[in-house]
């Protein structure tokens, strides 16, 4: 679970002479910029077509259709960030940037091959 930013800027710890410990004030830093960084990571959500939308729809049971899940996702402008975080968490479940899992697996194989053409020139 990550902290969020109160639990974050909890005062640190001091050594006896009342400054604080570096450790602490580094950690507390860090766990700030964490929650900063994923927040602003994620705003690209506050933009999606599938906001408010019925969550159970992008997340089919076994061999049900994606058709509709995918057309809510075609004219959607944050589609290519909405995949790209679906690649970059390895998320298994869903449609994500309009594409099924399957899909995801698929690209991301190519992706590596890609990669790994590349390297390899």
């Amino acid at each position: 679970m990550r902290p969020t930013v109160r639990q974050a800027t909890a005062q640190p710890q001091t050594m006896p002479t009342g400054s604080p410990m570096v450790g602490d004030l580094l950690a507390v830093a860090a766990r700030a910029q964490d929650a900063t960084v994923e927040e602003g990571e994620r705003r690209w959500q506050e933009r999606a077509n599938c906001l408010g939308v019925d969550p159970d729809l992008f997340f089919p049971e076994r061999g049900a259709s994606t058709r509709e899940a995918k057309s809510v996702c075609g004219s959607c402008e944050v589609r290519a960030e909405c995949l790209e975080y679906a690649l970059d968490h390895a998320e298994k479940f869903g449609i994500w940037g309009g594409l099924s899992e399957r899909e995801r697996r698929r690209l991301r194989r190519e992706r590596a091959s890609a990669r790994r053409n590349a390297a390899s020139a």
